[in-house]
């Protein structure tokens, strides 16, 4: 694989930003991972290092939660 195709195996990391703020006891399902509630009314997912795997583990669990998925962005280490 390319530097510009990431595989199954890259651990970049991902911001994931979800619609209304995640609350205080759905936390551990997120456990290692900043949550922070915007301004906005979203919140921000931030999953460092993370490979694609454990990207769809994460958004089975937002899926599983009922709430509303906005964005997925990659982001680099030093995001």
């Amino acid at each position: 694989m390319s530097d510009h195709n990431p595989g199954l195996g890259d651990t970049s990391g991902y911001r994931i930003r979800t619609q209304g703020h995640i609350g205080d006891r759905w936390a551990d399902w997120f456990e290692g991972f900043d949550l922070r509630h915007e301004a906005d009314g979203t919140t921000l997912i931030d999953c460092p290092a993370l490979d694609q795997a454990a990207l769809h583990g994460i958004l089975v669990k937002v899926r599983d939660m009922g709430i509303p998925l906005i964005s997925v962005t990659r982001t680099s280490h030093d995001t």
